[in-house]
């Protein structure tokens, strides 16, 4: 005698949510958040203090790229397992998986329209000493770190977009979740991870969180989110490395 395999329960699948996310951006939360707390009892006024985004791993450059591709493709397996997870509702995330035009479009439309006033913000922020001094990139002068900047901003990007827009949204739709309930999880989330940065920062994300939800909810797309977000950290990644130190300064 057969029995049908048993669909997942609310139990199940709040469980599986948390363990994703644990291995995750729910792990870069709390280290974020502890993060925030040395940097505001260490003496100095936050905005004194820097965060560096990407630092060098050792001082030996082969060495230091041999870290960098390790932590990119390992930073890459709990996207794998979520849509591994979601199996016949990976459809949800965008099918088909690409289309072109429409990802594009809409790709560099969401990095303009939340790049040129997430700089205010960063700028707004400093003035107010609610955020760090952000580095951007902190790589050795080597052949390979604009590539290496490059993938970093694509995993980046995939990694939130997919886990925190994609796979949470339609995880917590499952379990019946409100829409703004929803967003409101997603953006927090996409927020926290970034405290280490400052106050600023948690909140400029956590906009950009909420446009992102909402295009996702409306779109059923997660593709263009990811090529928005690529484009925004490879201007700030490469950005950063290449420009002279002068602009840095006045920056």
């Amino acid at each position: 005698m057969t029995h049908a395999v048993d669909q997942p329960t609310r139990r199940h699948t709040g469980i599986e949510v948390a363990i994703v996310l644990l291995l995750s951006l729910g792990a870069s939360a709390v280290y974020a958040v502890v993060s925030l707390i040395a940097k505001l009892t260490a003496g100095p006024p936050l905005s004194q203090q820097t965060a560096t985004l990407n630092p060098s791993q050792s001082p030996r450059p082969y060495l230091d790229l041999t870290y960098q591709m390790l932590g990119i493709f390992f930073a890459l397996v709990p996207v794998l397992l979520a849509l591994y997870l979601l199996g016949r509702r990976r459809a949800e995330l965008g099918r088909p998986f690409l289309r072109p035009a429409y990802d594009l479009g809409w790709g560099f439309g969401l990095a303009a329209a939340i790049g040129i006033p997430g700089l205010l913000l960063v700028y707004v922020a400093a003035q107010l000493g609610l955020n760090a001094q952000i580095v951007p990139a902190a790589l050795q002068p080597v052949w390979w770190a604009v590539p290496v900047l490059i993938l970093k901003a694509v995993e980046n990007a995939v990694v939130e977009e997919v886990i925190v827009v994609g796979y949470l949204m339609t995880r917590l739709r499952s379990l019946e979740w409100r829409l703004w309930h929803i967003v409101a999880a997603s953006a927090v989330l996409r927020g926290s991870y970034h405290l280490y940065q400052g106050f600023g920062a948690f909140v400029g994300n956590a906009v950009m969180g909420v446009i992102f939800a909402l295009f996702f909810r409306r779109s059923k797309r997660v593709m263009p989110l990811v090529i928005a977000h690529s484009l925004l950290d490879i201007v700030a990644f490469v950005g950063y490395t290449l420009l002279p130190d002068s602009w840095l300064s006045w920056l």
